[in-house]
């Protein structure tokens, strides 16, 4: 099995914007089909920006990857962020991994 799609959702949050201006999610899909779904926090940058650092996370490190490689796919993000260490762009990115817990806890 191997992590095969990426697809983002940019919200935008009505006034009075509880909880922020936008909301981005995404969902990951495996080539067996299926699906984790998860939200992407990091107010410090507009949606846009966030969205083509996800698809390049996501080009780099994650696709093609097997979902059960929780670990190594931790590490190899974290240890290659986009300054050679972790940053604040970074940290708001790598919570794009949380749809991978969903795959794997549901083929548990």
């Amino acid at each position: 099995m191997k992590i095969k799609d990426l697809k983002t959702f940019i919200v935008a949050n009505p006034p009075p914007q509880y909880g922020g201006r936008y909301f981005i999610f995404l969902k990951l899909t495996t080539d067996d089909g299926i699906e984790g779904v998860g939200e992407v926090y990091c107010a410090t940058y507009r949606p846009h920006v966030i969205e083509k650092m996800i698809e390049d996370l996501f080009e780099r490190h994650v696709e093609g990857m097997n979902p059960f490689r929780i670990e190594k796919l931790w590490r190899n993000v974290y240890g290659r962020g986009y300054t050679m260490r972790p940053d604040v762009s970074l940290i708001g990115v790598l919570s794009a991994l949380v749809p991978i817990f969903f795959i794997v806890f549901y083929l548990l």
